[in-house]
């Protein structure tokens, strides 16, 4: 008789494995997608009961999702609430969030969750994979406990990887289809399970010795975007002072062929990785004794930027001998970056509720965020512009005609540089 690893792997290569995806935002339902193309049959799992019909009617959930996918994953997968069938999946991929709760720890909840969920059906042959960014040891250290407890035994009944999400929401030039995958699993044989399941739908599956080496190395991608983010964040803040352009220091170290990488500054760090990532190491590090203060200084400074651009919005305004209290003021964008529609730690969101306490009236424009936080995107027109004492630019989307912005406000305050690229304008443009 086959052993449960040999009849995983003849499923994988069959493609007849059942692939389940627990966690259908912005990281399960494009996985969930990828599968579906390559002819497994996928099974998703979602709280949201109404998320869950949208997706089983192959209804466009997420603006940088095409409708066209979405249908396929319909014609080709099931979305369900029903967790009580992860035990018909083969292969169980965990894309639940890993935020920090109030004090900047990590909030392992959903996880926790997730793994007792899947521990109460769990059966022979089955691969269980979290895709979650975590600190390192948290597949071993908080998956494995409660996996075991079912009586099963990793590596030889069951089969435990972990592989972080490489997802980058809007991005044109690589989609996950394109980006190679991290798998390190908790024996030999898990991980060389794990990489035969995602090389079936990812061009190269990278091997390493551990989860804990593959949990490392998702910190370390986005703790090196961090803290390069931090330090032009500082830089800006310096060559202000001294009356330097750092957008133009950018552009011409840019130049260089080698040994430059561009970063670029704005109004705080958003989305789920890149703010999150230095606290969940600068935590899991205190446990051995020993500190990142370096890391948890980015962190920090790319948090403060936030106040740092509300406080430049004040001295602007006090130059046109206004005070804050009062104003109104246009935030242009909700979303963390540009063109997409997710508003997850978006320095806009941070920005509109400081200056909301400062006492200024405050709305926004996003063509992609049509609500947040009881609030409803206002048109973009002459007579709003008119209307408000100043207009704050926290996210560059393509989609905002910034001409007529340039035209009609009376102050911008311009945390991106798109302002720079229309030349001599109405309004008075302050970089922040």
């Amino acid at each position: 008789m086959a052993t449960p690893a040999k009849q995983l792997r003849q499923c994988i290569e069959s493609r007849k494995a059942i692939i389940g995806v627990v966690g259908l935002g912005y990281v399960g339902l494009p996985l969930s997608i990828n599968f579906a193309r390559a002819g497994f049959p996928v099974l998703g799992f979602d709280i949201d009961s109404l998320h869950v019909e949208q997706i089983n009617r192959g209804e466009q959930v997420m603006r940088h999702i095409p409708r066209k996918a979405m249908q396929e994953l319909a014609r080709n997968g099931e979305a369900t609430t029903n967790f009580t069938r992860l035990g018909e999946a083969d292969a169980v991929l965990i894309c639940v969030p890993t935020p920090l709760d109030q004090h900047h720890q990590p909030d392992m909840s959903y996880v926790e969750t997730a793994a007792d969920a899947i521990a109460a059906t769990l059966r022979k042959g089955q691969l269980v994979a979290l895709e979650s960014t975590t600190w390192p040891g948290t597949t071993r250290e908080l998956l494995l406990p409660r996996l075991e407890a079912s009586s099963l035994h990793a590596g030889k009944d069951f089969f435990l990887v972990y592989s972080p999400e490489r997802e980058d929401p809007g991005n044109a030039n690589y989609e996950m289809s394109d980006i190679p995958k991290v798998v390190g699993g908790h024996t030999d044989t898990c991980r060389d399970l794990g990489v035969a399941l995602y090389e079936s739908v990812v061009p190269r599956a990278i091997p390493v010795s551990s989860p804990e080496t593959a949990e490392a190395t998702k910190l370390m991608e986005n703790i090196f975007r961090a803290v390069n983010i931090a330090m032009v964040n500082e830089l800006k803040l310096v060559f202000d002072r001294m009356g330097v352009n750092i957008w133009e220091v950018i552009e011409a170290a840019a130049t260089k062929p080698f040994g430059f990488m561009p970063f670029y500054p704005g109004p705080g760090m958003g989305g789920h990785c890149i703010p999150v990532d230095p606290f969940y190491l600068a935590w899991r590090a205190k446990e051995f004794n020993t500190t990142a203060r370096f890391i948890e200084l980015a962190g920090e400074l790319n948090m403060a930027m936030t106040e740092h651009v509300g406080h430049r919005l004040l001295r602007a305004l006090n130059d046109d001998g206004k005070a804050i209290r009062g104003c109104h003021i246009l935030v242009l964008g909700m979303a963390y970056k540009r063109n997409i529609d997710d508003t997850r730690e978006s320095p806009g969101g941070r920005l509109l509720k400081l200056l909301e306490f400062k006492g200024a009236r405050v709305s926004y424009y996003d063509p992609f965020v049509a609500e947040y936080h009881g609030h409803k995107s206002t048109p973009l027109t002459a007579e709003t512009l008119r209307d408000c004492d100043g207009v704050l630019i926290a996210t560059d989307h393509d989609d905002v005609d910034y001409a007529l912005v340039g035209e009609h406000a009376p102050l911008v305050v311009d945390t991106r540089n798109v302002m720079a690229a229309l030349g001599d304008v109405k309004a008075r443009v302050v970089r922040a």
